[in-house]
């Protein structure tokens, strides 16, 4: 099968709900091309094909529309554990064998993914550069002479040959944007804290976050709102809103380091083309703003130069006691030096990370976001090999602050240079700022026009977003007032417009109330203990939103709603308290369907 067949999350899921395309169908051609590609590097474990496919024909019997990754097949970093694998953050002797899946990965397979393999990585997730395994050294998808960048080797070259449309990386330092520019695709690192690092072999835990790689921005985008949410097994887990994708800003506002300040380490064709990507950027319609980048390489230097190395020291210090020879010698020369660290020293560097945090502040208080090099250049395999230190430094150039500042990154393509050699720029911004920089990235991802990965692929049109005035606020709704129900007339009166119907993300119970007239409650609950539940989305001035839900009576709130497409908005919830009198009608679907059957009861 070529590349007429549908390449990105998006294309999969619908010809998947259309009929034209069984799950079995996708994960059966992801293994003819795992042979196909034939890199015995890319994965560590690779699941039984007819395991895979069997799981992919059991999805027959659920419930398409619910499920926003219906039968996509997965790939994921084997530091991070799945439930039927070994994982081995590619170290042989630490290999130890999971009880359960990650909440990441839990979460994936909720969404109807299905997980087909375990992938290569720098060993201990240490390096930028995809060369430091025991299990080989996976070929960059684009050219095969350039190393595949690391940690998330596996992965990105999974994504980039159109291996898997999707995979799980993970981002301490760069790990998740440095491998994404490499084999051009998008790498999204979402604000610490946003995905749960519950069953996650930490790098520097304060820092560890597990990232996306995928074909598109949507697509990322997808795959983080399904991941994304508080986590109780997770004590850095934090509760962070995702918030939709919506229409390109008019007044973007964009950070570019001063004149003088970027490093391209004597690459002219990247530096050229990081001043082509800044021309895209000013002809959509954005403002470029100088900022002082050396605040921020201040703080990469803390990275590797400061504390954190014990972090990574804590991971493996028993098997550096036990086994030396077993780590890989550039990992063990790294990850020693983290034992000689003093209580004095880390002190020290966390108040002047504090204080390089203020300044960063400042930065973003006139800028919406920066846009840098996700890598200043690219290496050769046999030139990392020769000099494996020095050039790993200058990959994470522009990544190694982004998490000790408490930022969000995406990676996106941004041309492919005349010798071949993908280049990529990174947008970064403060936590809890994810679904802005998706908003930004897509349109810059589309405009490049660059096929997707490496087969080829065209970009399809972006879909279009819900046209809205700029002073419409949109709400979901999912009882009484739906259009043909008792209180939809309360809508209509204050001039509301029915923008879509659609349905919940797959974790939401639906309860009828007691009340009068007859309500449901919509509730939020753990990732796999719910359903995907119908409403609609309606629009309104921002006046009428204002009367509308200040009428509400309790026990009905407003509150932030998942979509089963991965946008947030806002809609009705109910207060917990009030359910223990309430009946559960989660298995109807919706509202609607539970009214017409009690209607004939």
């Amino acid at each position: 099968m070529g590349a007429e067949q549908p390449e990105t999350i998006a294309a999969i899921v619908a010809a998947h709900r259309a009929g034209t395309l069984t799950p079995a169908q996708t994960v059966a051609r992801t293994y003819q091309r795992i042979r196909d590609h034939n890199d015995r590097a890319v994965f560590i474990t690779l699941r039984d094909e007819k395991d895979a496919i069997a799981e992919a024909e059991k999805l027959a019997a659920k419930d398409a529309a619910s499920l926003p990754l219906y039968g996509v097949p997965v790939a994921v970093k084997d530091n991070i554990d799945a439930l039927g694998f070994p994982t081995t953050a590619a170290c042989p002797a630490f290999s130890y064998t999971p009880t359960h899946d990650s909440t990441a990965v839990e979460r994936l397979r909720a969404a109807g993914a299905i997980i087909i393999g375990k992938t290569n990585l720098d060993q201990f997730a240490t390096g930028l550069v995809g060369v430091r395994s025991p299990y080989g050294i996976p070929r960059n998808s684009i050219r095969e002479d350039l190393v595949p960048g690391g940690s998330s080797s596996g992965s990105a070259v999974a994504v980039g040959a159109g291996l898997v449309p999707l995979s799980l990386g993970t981002d301490t330092a760069g790990s998740g944007r440095v491998p994404a520019m490499l084999n051009n695709i998008v790498g999204l690192k979402p604000s610490l804290g946003m995905i749960s690092t519950a069953g996650l072999v930490p790098a520097c835990r304060t820092l560890d976050c597990i990232s996306v790689f995928a074909l598109t921005v949507d697509d990322a985008a997808l795959a983080l709102s399904v991941m994304a949410g508080p986590d109780q097994a997770d004590p850095f887990s934090r509760n962070r809103p995702l918030g939709g994708i919506m229409p390109f800003p008019t007044n973007l506002r964009l950070g570019v380091p001063r004149n003088g300040q970027l490093i391209f380490f004597g690459d002219k064709k990247a530096e050229t083309a990081y001043g082509e990507a800044l021309k895209r950027w000013a002809a959509l319609g954005a403002t470029l703003v100088e900022f002082d980048l050396e605040p921020f390489y201040e703080t990469a230097r803390l990275l590797y130069e400061g504390p954190w190395v014990a972090e990574r020291y804590l991971v493996i210090k028993n098997l550096l006691a036990s086994a030396p020879d077993s780590i890989h010698p550039v990992t063990r020369e790294i990850t020693v030096a983290g034992a000689r660290l003093t209580a004095a020293e880390t002190f020290s560097a966390l108040y002047r990370l504090q204080g390089l945090r203020k300044i960063a502040e400042r930065t973003f208080a006139t800028i919406d976001a920066l846009a840098l090099p996700t890598a200043p250049t690219a290496y050769t395999t046999a030139q990392v090999l020769a000099n494996p230190i020095e050039l790993n430094s200058r990959l994470g150039t522009y990544t190694n602050f982004v998490n000790l500042l408490d930022l969000c990154g995406l990676a996106v393509p941004a041309s492919m240079r005349a010798d071949g050699i993908p280049f990529g720029i990174t947008l970064l911004a403060p936590a809890g700022r994810d679904a802005m920089l998706a908003s930004i990235g897509r349109v810059f991802h589309a405009d490049t026009r660059l096929t997707l990965g490496a087969k080829g692929v065209t970009q399809a049109p972006l879909p279009t977003l819900p046209v809205t005035s700029s002073d419409d606020i949109p709400i979901a709704v999912v009882g009484a007032h739906l259009s043909g129900m008792a209180l939809n007339g309360e809508l209509e009166a204050l001039n509301a417009r029915l923008i879509e119907a659609t349905r919940t993300a797959p974790d939401y119970k639906l309860y009828a109330l007691k009340t009068t007239p007859p309500k449901p409650g919509l509730l939020r609950v753990e990732a796999g203990q719910g359903a995907s539940i119908e409403l609609e989305i309606w629009s309104l001035s921002a006046a009428a939103f204002g009367k509308f839900v200040n009428a509400i009576p309790a026990p009905m709130a407003i509150g932030t709603i998942r979509l089963a497409d991965g946008r947030c908005l806002k809609g009705f919830l109910v207060e917990p308290e009030v359910l223990g009198q309430a009946h559960d009608i989660t298995a109807y679907g919706g509202w609607r369907k539970y009214m017409a059957e009690a209607a004939t009861a």
